[in-house]
């Protein structure tokens, strides 16, 4: 088996209180950043073990699926999962809590110390045991794996007066030197009793932001005081004595939490999105993309590191919260707890977050997305045509061109250049229409016109890592073979499908239409 402020009074906000606005090239910028903000985790850490599996068979002892267990793994849970959120984010990440002396315990150090987390906060309780999650996931006939079961272990007590003292000691020698703090707070002891109320004035004295997921069916007087508190939708309400069940009714109570004292408030709202206010009165509902869900397990934490690395950075609340809705959508896609790199999510910002319309761009807009793609350290894919009547040959060269790198770049014929090349009749389809077929493809990322016969400038512009042509070209006789051949790029000749082109196609629809024309005579 294989180990792996106060508010002040005002009207109630709604949902036009700000207007919307794309926040993409503040968030590319946020990524590209070089520093590394420094932020201290606070609160419960466990151990979250998974059992991978396959079910192929029911139990002949009772009705309940067999798991066959072929791989295992252990991560950090928790205050630990943030750590490791934020160590994936490339940030200089510290953690504060209380750790049991058990082989659970020791396990937790050992992830922590792989994560470079600076643990001088990290304290140990002789008399606690490691909380440890262990979660049974089995798939069938080789589809996606499930969730079939959660096994918990944990001890929910508060840790004692002393070490609340000496915790809070080790927090404050801290804080000048952190960007921001982060409290995890699980409702397992290490957030419970006065360290919370304390360590919010510290950090108002420090003025450091400081950022509370809150534990469920926690007392959010815990809380007063926070910069801000990010609750989902259950706990806000259970907080509130509501059912949120709308986006307008998730910014009413991102309002209300503001009595306690808070500069901002959050409520995630899962399939809804983010809906935020602050003390200023600005307010704004988020949403987010849909997604297929596989898995919530760590969405929050994912939320909470993300936002807390984002305010750690300079940025401003709208462009944190809208980099950590799409953290948190990418988060639920995968199962368990997993964190995203800076890569990865300069990549999904790239290449899904844009609808089909935005892909049809200008070269020089285009110069700016490639520059950004190339210093993610994408390859990028240039293929070029006229896509005439597109049909599924034009469609599988484009997808196989896609799988040649990390982005595709579609150069298309105008009108005026399809007709110099192919006569008068053509193109059947106009450029506009052409270009929006083509962006309604998943694997194309951009459509660029030209006007000239040769597309061998745009080439040039481009410099694509990749070239693609279909390969009733030879490799030489691919228009741009020899600009990408001298900076090192390849040409790559993509599959044809003989039984496809637009040629024939038309040929077909010629004497389709002249036999009905015959008949009707």
């Amino acid at each position: 088996m294989a180990m792996r402020s106060l508010p002040v009074e005002r009207s109630r906000p709604t949902l036009s209180s700000l207007p919307a606005t794309m926040a993409s090239t503040e968030i590319v910028n946020l990524l590209l950043q070089a520093r590394r903000p420094r932020i201290l985790v606070v609160g419960d850490v466990m151990l979250d073990r998974y059992l991978w599996g396959d079910v192929d068979r029911v139990s002949p002892e009772a009705p309940i699926p067999v798991l066959k267990v072929v791989e295992s793994e252990e991560r950090l849970g928790g205050a630990g999962g943030v750590v490791a959120i934020l160590a994936a984010l490339e940030t200089d990440v510290r953690l504060a809590t209380a750790l049991a002396e058990d082989l659970e315990g020791r396990k937790v150090r050992e992830l922590a110390d792989q994560y470079g987390a600076i643990a001088e906060c990290s304290l140990v309780a002789a008399d606690r045991s490691t909380t440890v999650k262990e979660r049974l996931l089995g798939r069938t006939q080789s589809r996606h794996p499930q969730q079939i079961l959660r096994v918990d272990w944990e001890m929910a007590r508060p840790i004692g007066e002393a070490l609340t003292d000496e915790l809070l000691q080790a927090i404050g020698r801290q804080l000048e030197q952190v960007d921001a703090v982060l409290i995890s707070d699980y409702g397992k002891g290490v957030c419970g009793g006065r360290l919370v109320p304390e360590l919010a004035a510290m950090a108002r004295t420090a003025r450091v932001r400081l950022i509370a997921d809150p534990a469920r069916e926690a007392d959010f007087e815990r809380y007063r005081g926070c910069t801000c508190v990010t609750p989902n939708r259950t706990e806000a309400g259970a907080a509130l004595g509501r059912t949120i069940r709308t986006p307008q009714e998730g910014v009413d109570a991102a309002h209300e939490l503001l009595r306690f004292e808070l500069e901002a408030a959050i409520v995630t709202m899962d399939r809804d999105g983010i809906a935020w206010a602050d003390a200023t009165g600005r307010s704004r509902h988020f949403p987010v993309q849909p997604r297929q869900v596989y898995d919530i397990t760590g969405a929050g934490d994912m939320v909470l590191g993300v936002l807390g690395y984002s305010l750690a950075s300079g940025a401003d609340w709208p462009t944190a919260i809208e980099l950590s809705n799409l953290a948190g959508g990418l988060e639920i896609q995968r199962l368990g707890a997993a964190p995203l790199s800076r890569r990865e999510l300069l990549a999904e910002l790239s290449r899904g977050s844009f609808p089909s319309g935005e892909k049809i761009i200008a070269p020089d807009a285009l110069d700016d997305h490639l520059r950004r793609r190339r210093r993610a350290g994408e390859r990028v894919v240039m293929t070029n045509g006229c896509f005439d009547l597109l049909h599924p040959g034009h469609v599988a060269s484009l997808e196989y061109a896609r799988r040649q790198g990390d982005c595709l770049v579609v150069g298309l014929n105008s009108d005026r250049s399809v007709e110099a090349l192919k006569g008068a009749g053509r193109p059947i389809i106009d450029q506009q229409g052409r270009a929006e077929l083509l962006a309604s493809l998943g694997c194309v990322d951009y459509v660029v016109l030209f006007d000239e016969a040769s597309v061998a400038g745009l080439v040039e512009r481009v410099r694509p890592d990749v070239l693609v042509k279909a390969a009733e070209y030879g490799r030489e006789e691919v228009v741009g073979f020899d600009v990408v051949e001298r900076y090192g790029g390849k040409v790559m000749l993509a599959p044809m499908q003989a039984q496809y082109s637009t040629s024939g196609l038309m040929e077909q629809i010629r004497k389709t239409s002249a036999g009905r024309d015959a008949g009707d005579g």
